[in-house]
């Protein structure tokens, strides 16, 4: 059987467009994936910044931490899971809300005296921390007092 060259361009065109699109698509996945990585990254930044910089002191198996050090602790924790965190919540869930040994959850103790959940007071954090970037919004930032 006799293959013409017209006919052997047509085959060719299509499967070209095929792997054109494939390849397209996974550069589009791999540019929206890449974002959403470096959002996540920048998020998890702002949330570590925000404990650091606080005047907290962080009850973690019933034993007092400074802020710093209730850091440098979750660092080591997102070390661990990285693989397993994909969202900020994710991230507060895993590698700030409670002991891996105990099972309890890590508090924070607040200007006025009162505990409050770490995974609570976080989860607030990151609430605000969103209204703040969205556009045309007007939030206070929480701090160690509320």
């Amino acid at each position: 059987m006799i293959v013409s060259k017209k006919m052997h361009s047509n085959v060719k065109i299509p499967i070209f467009g095929f792997v054109l699109y494939l390849f397209l698509g996974c550069y589009i996945a791999f540019a929206e994936t890449a974002a959403e990585s470096e959002k996540l990254a920048t998020t998890i930044n702002y949330l570590l910044s925000f404990v650091e910089n606080s005047d907290c002191t962080f009850i973690r198996n019933e034993k007092a931490h400074t802020a710093k050090e209730a850091v440098a602790h979750m660092r080591r924790k997102y070390g661990h899971f990285k693989d397993e965190i994909n969202t900020p919540e994710e991230f507060i869930r895993l590698a700030a809300s409670k002991s891996i040994m105990s099972g309890k959850p890590y508090m924070v103790r607040i200007k006025n005296g009162k505990l409050r959940k770490s995974e609570t007071w976080m989860l607030e954090a990151l609430e605000d921390y969103r209204a703040e970037n969205q556009p045309d919004t007007d939030t206070t930032q929480r701090s160690c007092g509320q």
